[in-house]
Order: C-alpha cells, then sequence, then structure tokens
C-alpha cells in the first residue's frame, strides 16, 4: 500500500477520520487477539496455564508500554521532518528507529533468559503455575525484537497519515496466531509455550510485512538495509518525547495493577463483572485514543511545516470527532449492557456490577478524551514532558492516594469505580491550566526550545478563545 496522506494541505476533518479509524480497529483486533490467546490456553489446556498466561499481563504490559512510548517519539521526530519536507531527516529517524527496536528487544530477550524466574516469583504466583509462567515470560520476551519492530514500523507509517498498512498486517498476523494457537495447543499438545510461541512467530510475519513494504516505497520513510545505524543527534529527539510517554504507561500500567488488587479484594463476582465490563469498554477507548493520536500526527506535521492555524483547526476536529465517536460507543454499549455482559456471565449480580463499572468508566471518559486530546496536541509540538508528569501526577497518584485511603474506609465495587472520573477531571483540568498558564522552561521541553512549547500554549489559547 503505497500512500501519503497530505496532512498539511486541503481538508481536515475527513482526513482525520480517515487516519484514526483504522488506527481504533487495529487497537480492539489486537485486544480480540489477546483473547483468542487466552480462550484457547483455557479451553484445552487448564486453568493453571490459563493463570500463567494472565499473570505474566502486567509485566509485559509495564516492558512493552515503555518502548511504544519510544515509539511516538519516533512518530512525532519523523511527521516533524515529513512537514519539513527534511527527507535526510526522515531517513535518520527511521533507520535509528528500527535499530532502536530491535537493540531494545534483544536487550529485554536477554534479559528474560536470567530475570523471569525472579520476574515471576514477585509476581506472588501459586506454585502450580509458576513453571508454567516463567515458561511463558521467557518465550514471550525472546520475541521482543520483532514485537518491537512492528511497534516501531507502525509509527513509520502513521508519522506519514498511513494506518491502513499496519492494520493490514495485523489483520494477517492475527489469523495466523489464531490457527497456530491451535496447532500448537490442539495439534502438537503444547500449553502455554504453545501460544508464546504462536504470538512470536505472528509478530515475525506483521514485522516482516512492513518492513517489505518499507523497503520497497517510493517515499521518504523508505528503509534501506545498508544504513541501518542509529544517529546519535535523532536518538536523542527521539528520546526525549518517547521516554516520557513510555515511563508515563508503565505507571499506568503499575498504578492499574493496584487498583485490581483492590477489585480482586472484593470477591469472585466483582472480579467477573470487572474483567467483563472492561473488554467492553475498551472499544469506547480505542476510538478515543485513535484521535488523540491523529492529533499528535497532524500537528506534527503542520508544525514542521509552519502551519500554526492548521495544528489548531487539527486539536478542535480531534476534540469534537473524538467526543461524538466516543459518545456513540459508549451509549451503545451501555444501552445493549445486559446482552453484551451475559456473553461473559449470565450471573445477575455480576451482570449488575458490570454495569456499574460501565457507567462510571464512561462517564471518566468525558474528562478523558480531553486529557488525550491536549496531550496528543502537545507531543505534535515536541512537548512531552508535560503531559507525561500532568497524567503521573493526575491519574496515578489521585488513583493511588484513593485506594490506600478512601477505599479502605468505603471498601465497594462502586468507591474503586468513582477514582476514574475523579483522577481523569483533575487531570484534564491540570493539563489545560499547565497549558495555558504555566510559564514554559526549558528543562520540561523535548527537542524544542522554551518559545516551541510557548507556540503550543498559545495555540490552545487562540482556540478556547474561538478565533
Amino acid at each position: 500500500m503505497e500512500s501519503r496522506m497530505d496532512m498539511i494541505n486541503g481538508s481536515l476533518g475527513d482526513k482525520i477520520i480517515r487516519y484514526a479509524i483504522p488506527l481504533a480497529v487495529t487497537g480492539v483486533l489486537q485486544q480480540l487477539f489477546n483473547a483468542a490467546d487466552l480462550a484457547v490456553v483455557g479451553h484445552f489446556s487448564g486453568k493453571e496455564a490459563m493463570a500463567a498466561v494472565g499473570s505474566n499481563a502486567p509485566v509485559i504490559g509495564l516492558l512493552v508500554n515503555l518502548f511504544v512510548g519510544i515509539s511516538l517519539g519516533s512518530n512525532v521526530i519523523i511527521a516533524r521532518s515529513i512537514g519539513q519536507r527534511n527527507d535526510e531527516n526522515i531517513s535518520k529517524a527511521v533507520h535509528t528507529s528500527v535499530v532502536v527496536a530491535l537493540l531494545g528487544g534483544a536487550f529485554l530477550a536477554a534479559l528474560s533468559e536470567f530475570l523471569a524466574p525472579e520476574i515471576v516469583k514477585m509476581l506472588d504466583v501459586p506454585g502450580d503455575v509458576y513453571p508454567l509462567a516463567v515458561k511463558y515470560l521467557r518465550i514471550y520476551l525472546a520475541g521482543m525484537p520483532v514485537i518491537l519492530l512492528y511497534n516501531f514500523e507502525a509509527a513509520i507509517f502513521r508519522s506519514c497519515g498511513n494506518t491502513q498498512t499496519p492494520l493490514a498486517a495485523l489483520v494477517v498476523s492475527g489469523v495466523i496466531n489464531v490457527v497456530l494457537n491451535m496447532f500448537f495447543v490442539l495439534g502438537l499438545g503444547m500449553d502455554v509455550d504453545g501460544v508464546a510461541t504462536a504470538t512470536v512467530l505472528s509478530n515475525l510475519v506483521s514485522a516482516l510485512i512492513l518492513f517489505t513494504v518499507l523497503t520497497k516505497t517510493k517515499l521518504a520513510i523508505r528503509i534501506d538495509p545498508r544504513k541501518l545505524k542509529v544517529h546519535g543527534d535523532v536518538l536523542g529527539q527521539i528520546l526525549k518525547i518517547g521516554i516520557p510517554a513510555g515511563i508515563q504507561g508503565m505507571i499506568f500500567s503499575f498504578a492499574n495493577i493496584i487498583i485490581q488488587s483492590a477489585v480482586n479484594s472484593l470477591g469472585t463476582t466483582v472480579m467477573a463483572a470487572s474483567s467483563a465490563a472492561y473488554n467492553l469498554e475498551v472499544f469506547s477507548y480505542y476510538i478515543m485514543n485513535s484521535f488523540g493520536q491523529a492529533c499528535t500526527t497532524f500537528v506534527g506535521q503542520n508544525y514542521g511545516a509552519g502551519k500554526g492555524d492548521r495544528c489548531r483547526k487539527a486539536l478542535k476536529l480531534c476534540l469534537v470527532q473524538s467526543l461524538a465517536s466516543t459518545a456513540v460507543a459508549s451509549s451503545l454499549i451501555l444501552l445493549f449492557s445486559h446482552s453484551l455482559l451475559s456473553i461473559f456471565n449470565t450471573d445477575p449480580d455480576v451482570i449488575a456490577a458490570g454495569r456499574i463499572r460501565l457507567e462510571y468508566i464512561f462517564f471518566a471518559y468525558l474528562f478523558s478524551f480531553a486529557q488525550e486530546g491536549l496531550s496528543g496536541y502537545l507531543r505534535g509540538f515536541g512537548v512531552s514532558f508535560i503531559p507525561a508528569a500532568c497524567s503521573v501526577i493526575g491519574i496515578c497518584g489521585v488513583r493511588l492516594t484513593w485506594i490506600f485511603t478512601v477505599f479502605r474506609k468505603v471498601p465497594s465495587f462502586a468507591t474503586v469505580m468513582q477514582v476514574y472520573p475523579i483522577s481523569l477531571g483533575i487531570t484534564a483540568a491540570v493539563i489545560m491550566i499547565v497549558t495555558l498558564f504555566v510559564k514554559p522552561s526549558k528543562r520540561f521541553v523535548g527537542n524544542n526550545s522554551a518559545q516551541d512549547f510557548a507556540l503550543a500554549a498559545k495555540s490552545v489559547r487562540t482556540c478556547k478563545s474561538g478565533r
């Protein structure tokens, strides 16, 4: 698919939608394929194998989120360079990103061989699950080079407006993943090693598909294997934007582990309800998140092209479209919540508790769409530390404080869920206030100067005033 969306000329509204929809579908499909892994091993290998796969999810999430955040830095730098028509910098960023993905993945793979047993011990898994959990973690992390390579390659495509090609590669690899799951587990009698191996091989396929397309494209994002090397100046730019975003994702994962422990303390019914509701609410989240990522790329390209008015317009359109799309998806899920929750469990108490979670989470999304949009907007300018710091303090800080204080006094499911709208509301307000009123300092800014941050703040003020 040889395509590049012209983000710096012409209409914006239709292009943002065309960019965001494949991105949202990609997130949803990843969730469904992950669920398929768990379903296969749960049905055919037993509850111990299922527990082994599930217990590793927090650790894998922590590690993957770090590098997905760094890949966001690649997206911003490449998008800005496209706007500047700086083909040399585009090439440097593309080749540096590929090498970083492979080296970072190799480091995590090597580390897992030595630390996997200790990591699993820290998770306090039962003795009958422990050996399976170690085996799964080692195999999964052994595939980190190709897993990270796909994510960085997808970021490269998205930086030039192409979200369809990463989606197509994911569909192919996802189908292969499901087929290999059945082959390894049913055909060869494997357990967690079967689903882990299937995941690695399917990610290898998606990474190779994108790599092949990138070597054949005639666009500036083309990969030349002979040019694969780390360019120190570009790497610094990528890391200054990507590391704060990556750390933010890691801390989110940690905070969610604490919240999950609070949910677990309320018993099996609440655990089942929360799990079922989560598998429904993520559909709305991926829609909302896709517009935040769209805002980053559109702002990045237009900022590079010196078109501040289009940056402001992109922000307004992303916020409006995000709110409208998320509201429609959330309303439909709530309208059919009884039937949808019944897919996972028909117990009336589970369905009632699941409905409670959905109501609180979707109310929280009224604030989350602004937090996602403004964060994406600032990152498009290369300002990554500010939204990361606001999110870590406003979301993670509030949630941890709430769980260890309010929840301990009133240990109910509703109490746990109340922290979502409160934390997201505070964070959205803080990001807006900081963007509008805090005098920028060079130490807060990624690759940009303080003047760049001032431009971002001025853009938001102008947007708010309607000028």
